[in-house]
C-alpha cells in the first residue's frame, strides 16, 4: 500500500484592572501552556515542544512507537492552530477534502443516523478515471482484493446497464453494501460489522481497531474514557457519531469507505476527537485518528495546541521490512502534514 494515497479529520476571559489583569492573564496563560505541554509529553512521542516556535512552523510529525503486528503502522503529529479547540472542531465539520485534488478524495458525503440507499446516489456520478475503473473491474469479477463478506459477494448481479464511469449494477452493489454496513454500525458499533471473509480470511474491523489501541498503551490510557463513550473497538457507545462515506484513491485503486467522527469537550476548554474509518472496500482494513486539543495563548492570541495520532492496519504492510517500512512511514507523515497544512490554510481566517 502506498501511503501517498491515504488521507484521510476557545475561550478567553477579559478583565478591567490594568496591572492586576495583566498579572492574572499572563499567569493563567503560563499555567495553561505548561499544563498542555506537560500533558502532551506524558502520552505522546513529543517530550519537548516550544509553542511559540511551533505556531510559526509547519506540522511537526514523528514515527509512532514500534508495534508487534506487522500490518499496523502509527504516526504522530502536533501543531498550533489559531482559535479555540471548539472552533477547530467546528471548522473540521465544515471542511471539504474534495476541494483539494492532491488529497485524492473523489466523493465525500455525510450520512444520517439511519442511512438508506439514497444516501449513496453520488456513486452514479463517480469520476471517470483510472482508480474508479479499477474498482469497477474488481467488482465485476468479484476480485479477491475486495474486502467484503461472503454473503455480500453473493448479492452482486452483473446486469443493470452502464450509466457513466460506474455502471448501475456496480453502483447498486456498493450502495447496498455501504447502506447495510452503515446501519449495522449505527446500531451495534464496530462489533456488528461483517468480517472480510470473501477470500477465506476472516478479518474483523473490531479486532483491528482493538489491536491498534492495545499496541499503544499510553495513548489508550489518555483516551480511555473518551473511547469508551464512542464505542470504537466495541459496540455502540453513548456518544453519537457523525457518519460519512467517501470514494478515495488508494494506491491507484478506487476504494469506498465508511467513517465515523466523534468529539467531546473536557475540562478547561480541552477537546478530544476521533475519526474512525471502520470499513474499506480495499487498500487498508481500518484506520483511526485521535486528536487531543488544548486551549493555549501564543503571542497574546487564543490558539489551540493539537496532538494527532494516526494509526492504520493494512494487509500490504505485513510484507514491508527495514527501509521499505520506514519509507512508508515517511510518506504517511508527509501526507498527514499536507492534509493538516491545507486544513489550516482553508480555516485560518475563521
Amino acid at each position: 500500500m502506498n501511503f501517498e494515497d491515504v488521507e484521510h479529520c476557545p475561550r478567553l476571559l477579559a478583565s478591567s484592572s490594568a496591572v492586576l489583569a495583566l498579572v492574572l492573564i499572563l499567569g493563567g496563560s503560563t499555567i495553561v501552556r505548561a499544563d498542555a505541554v506537560s500533558e502532551l509529553a506524558s502520552f505522546s512521542i513529543f517530550d519537548k515542544v516550544d509553542l511559540a516556535q511551533l505556531a510559526k512552523s509547519d506540522v511537526k510529525t514523528a514515527h509512532g512507537p514500534p508495534m508487534s503486528n506487522p500490518r499496523f503502522l502509527a504516526v504522530q503529529s502536533c501543531y498550533v492552530a489559531p482559535g479555540s479547540p471548539a472552533q477547530q472542531i467546528e471548522a473540521s465539520r465544515r471542511w471539504d477534502p474534495t476541494k483539494h485534488r492532491e488529497l485524492k478524495v473523489f466523493l465525500h458525503s455525510d450520512l444520517p443516523s439511519n442511512p438508506t440507499a439514497a444516501n449513496f446516489e453520488k456513486l452514479k456520478n463517480a469520476p471517470d478515471n483510472g482508480p474508479v475503473r479499477s474498482l469497477v473491474a474488481a467488482t465485476q469479477k468479484l476480485s479477491s482484493d475486495l474486502q467484503i463478506s461472503r454473503d455480500e459477494a453473493k448479492k452482486f448481479s452483473a446486469g443493470g446497464g452502464s450509466g457513466g464511469a460506474m455502471p448501475a449494477s456496480v453502483a447498486a452493489f456498493w450502495s447496498d453494501v455501504l447502506t447495510a454496513r452503515a446501519k449495522s454500525f449505527a446500531s451495534s458499533g464496530t462489533s456488528g460489522q461483517p468480517p472480510y471473509d470473501h477470500t477465506g480470511k476472516a478479518i474483523r474491523a473490531n479486532d483491528e481497531l482493538n489491536g491498534l489501541l492495545r499496541e499503544q498503551e499510553k495513548i489508550r490510557r489518555q483516551f480511555s474514557g473518551f473511547l469508551g463513550a464512542t464505542g470504537v473497538g466495541r459496540g455502540a457507545g453513548s456518544l453519537r457519531p457523525e457518519l460519512y462515506w467517501e470514494l478515495l484513491d488508494v494506491d491507484d485503486q478506487g476504494v469506498v469507505t465508511l467513517g465515523a467522527s466523534y468529539s467531546r469537550s473536557g475540562a478547561n476548554g480541552t477537546y478530544q476527537a476521533a475519526d474512525a474509518l471502520y470499513y474499506a472496500s480495499g487498500g487498508y482494513y481500518v484506520a483511526l485518528t485521535l486528536y487531543q486539543m488544548w486551549p493555549v495563548t501564543v503571542e497574546g492570541k487564543p490558539s489551540t495546541l493539537v496532538w494527532r495520532g494516526d494509526m492504520i492496519s493494512a494487509p500490504s504492510l505485513a510484507s514491508l521490512h527495514g527501509v521499505e517500512r520506514l519509507g512508508s512511514e515517511s510518506v504517511m507523515m508527509k501526507q498527514i502534514s499536507k492534509s493538516v497544512t491545507l486544513f489550516r490554510r482553508d480555516t485560518s481566517g475563521r
